[in-house]
């Protein structure tokens, strides 16, 4: 075990500790405020304080973890032996960074507690967070971090162990519109097809009207090909349903609709079923747990894992709103337009909520990918460039690496074969 030494024991080091040597590393932790616990403690020990008892292994603690609230804060980014890392320490530190206050700053999302311009439908922008600007979004830096710190504990605790995790993929089918032209009703069919003959685009009236009287397949109706693919790589898989009343945001099928209800439930024989929350129940509590439970009982089985409309993670309030409808999980923390890690790691964690100082039960999982990001590319090998430096990220850190993908993308041929990459893809990073 190894035993951590403070001045003081809040609950942000408690945290941040925890989900670096526990939830990254595989070393079990503890904390004391005693000097002579310390001094007694045959194993691996560490002090974190303004300065060290003895000669002990120390790093210099910066005041993040000891404060309350959110502060404007003056953030140095600069490189520890080519990882980006801030909130550098004197030299009587072992380490030269404070990555336990380096870390709290990305996991809590403190940046997004701070005054920031949201985009058009209401979220961060990538573009404002302190990855981005200076050019580490693509690295999971606080999983880097932790390694690097076993290493140097490890040279001075030879004896040290910890219990590797194992790299995992896992692959997100996120169902917003199940289907492009059917089961839409008279009233929205009618009006999609007067919509198209005003705008000139003949081939989406042909293809509706194919796929109206059945001559056609639905090209967002791809599920059996997903299932199909699954089966072959052997990868935790999930699908995120969309089960909402009409909006102007949320256009899906109607909740009511029978074959709607009957495609939910032979996805939910093959994969593990849950929610793609609506625009309206991510600021209404009510819509929310209704669309919880309606799904629920469609599927008989309780539903756990959520998806955020727009990946709009709004903190503290969305995953407070979560946590009172008793969601375990979250797969929402990410960028829709942009590659990379919001959180600035590949390993899931409990999200802290900084205006009430605790951790809260909802366990978050940040994903590196979402299909809009690749809307850019141009060529597959283009994408593949790209995934394939983020793959070599996570699996150096043995993380999770998470891919969101809709039906919608994988059901259009917008200047790539979506589907076939998509394939590729589970083929490549499955390991």
């Amino acid at each position: 075990m190894l035993l951590i030494f403070t001045h003081k024991i809040t609950n942000r080091l408690s945290y941040t500790a925890k989900q670096i040597f526990e939830g990254i590393l595989g070393i079990e932790t503890s904390f004391t405020t005693k000097v002579e616990d310390f001094i007694k403690h045959k194993g691996p020990k560490i002090t974190y304080s303004k300065q060290p008892l003895q000669n002990e292994f120390f790093i210099r603690s910066n005041d993040l973890l000891f404060e309350q609230g959110v502060n404007d804060l003056d953030i140095k980014v600069d490189h520890w032996d080519g990882v980006p890392c801030f909130f550098a320490c004197d030299e009587k530190s072992s380490i030269p960074y404070d990555i336990f206050s380096a870390s709290f700053f990305l996991l809590s999302r403190y940046e997004e507690y701070l005054p920031h311009v949201k985009d058009s439908v209401g979220r961060f922008p990538a573009k404002e967070s302190l990855a981005y600007q200076h050019g580490f979004l693509e690295l999971p830096v606080v999983d880097l971090w932790a390694l690097k710190l076993f290493r140097r504990l490890k040279e001075r605790f030879p004896d040290i162990t910890r219990k590797e995790k194992k790299y995992r993929f896992t692959s997100i089918i996120n169902v917003t519109t199940s289907h492009c032209y059917a089961h839409r009703g008279l009233t929205r069919s009618l009006g999609g097809f007067l919509l198209d003959l005003g705008n000139f685009r003949l081939s989406g009236m042909i293809k509706r009207i194919g796929v109206i009287l059945g001559a056609s397949e639905d090209p967002y109706d791809n599920f059996d090909t997903l299932i199909g693919i699954h089966k072959k790589f052997p990868i935790r898989t999930l699908f995120f349903f969309q089960f909402a009343e009409y909006s102007a945001h949320d256009k899906n099928i109607s909740p009511n609709n029978r074959k709607f209800g009957n495609l939910i439930k032979s996805v939910a024989d093959y994969s593990t079923v849950s929610l793609s929350t609506s625009n309206l129940s991510s600021a209404n509590v009510d819509v929310l747990k209704e669309e919880k439970d309606r799904l629920g009982n469609l599927i008989h089985r309780p539903i756990n894992f959520s998806r955020l409309r727009y990946n709009r993670v709004n903190v503290p309030l969305t995953y407070r709103n979560l946590v009172d409808v008793e969601f375990t999980d979250d797969f929402s923390m990410g960028y829709t337009h942009e590659i990379g890690f919001r959180a600035g790691t590949c390993t899931p964690f409990h999200f802290y909520d900084i205006s009430m100082e605790t951790k809260q039960p909802l366990k978050v999982h940040p994903f590196a990918v979402f299909d809009y990001a690749f809307l850019k590319y141009k060529k597959a090998n283009e994408v593949f460039a790209k995934m394939d430096t983020v793959f070599r990220s996570v699996k150096e850190v043995n993380g999770e690496l998470i891919s969101v993908f809709s039906n919608e993308l994988l059901g259009s041929s917008h200047k790539i074969n979506w589907l076939d990459l998509y394939q590729s893809l589970l083929k490549r990073y499955y390991v």
